[in-house]
């Protein structure tokens, strides 16, 4: 069995989308220890500048003509579904940033939709499989909230990873990240806990469930 990570935060060690994956990571060994897991980090292993454009451009012209900036986007278009088709199941680590899609995230997912087998029309290679989506957000964008409906992140992963890749998501999610390391969010910090406790919690039954349900996948 195949668990594919990926994330995304720029906070390394202090990453709270970081930390709750770990749990759903956990839960998921508990069951495959000796499971093979492929990770991606799109902060450690960015998408490289201008790869998107190259693989858009390499379509309209036959392989052999392609410059070799176009041949090695494609090539790494590939690598990046080749990826997800290998993988029984998923574990999406995505933070909300200036209340819209990590641009690692975008860049990654743009290239992702150059490659032929995720085109549009095409079946998914990947539909019905589980994936755990972990979303964290440094504010509150709940109703009633200042800022609700600023979040523009959480749809578009809803989306893209639900709609277009047809994949059988679960989501976890966290608010107030931010508010042990801001002095102004310092009465939300109660709040704060208890919302990272319930991500923890909801990203571990997350994780068992993706094992089980590869499980019957695979069976």
């Amino acid at each position: 069995m195949s668990l594919f990570r990926l994330d995304a935060s720029i906070r390394g060690e202090q990453s709270i989308s970081r930390a709750v994956a770990d749990t759903a990571e956990t839960a998921w060994t508990r069951t495959h220890p000796s499971g093979l897991i492929t990770r991606r980090d799109l902060v450690a292993s960015p998408v490289p500048t201008g790869t998107w454009i190259s693989a858009v451009t390499a379509g309209f012209v036959p392989p052999e003509q392609r410059t070799e900036e176009q041949a090695k986007a494609v090539a790494l278009a590939a690598t990046y579904v080749d990826e997800l088709v290998a993988a029984d199941a998923y574990l999406l680590a995505v933070p909300l940033y200036n209340w819209g899609v990590s641009q690692h995230v975008k860049s990654w997912i743009d290239v992702l939709l150059t490659d032929p087998r995720l085109a549009p029309g095409q079946e998914s290679p990947v539909r019905g499989r589980p994936a755990a989506l972990i979303v964290t957000r440094g504010g509150g964008y709940g109703p009633g909230t200042p800022k609700e409906g600023w979040d523009h992140a959480t749809p578009y992963y809803r989306r893209i990873f639900g709609d277009q890749l047809g994949l059988d998501l679960h989501v976890s999610e966290v608010e107030l990240t931010l508010a042990e390391v801001t002095p102004a969010m310092e009465p939300l910090r109660e709040q704060a806990r208890r919302n990272l406790d319930a991500g923890h919690a909801s990203a571990g039954k997350h994780g068992e469930l993706l094992a089980q349900h590869a499980l019957g996948l695979a069976a």
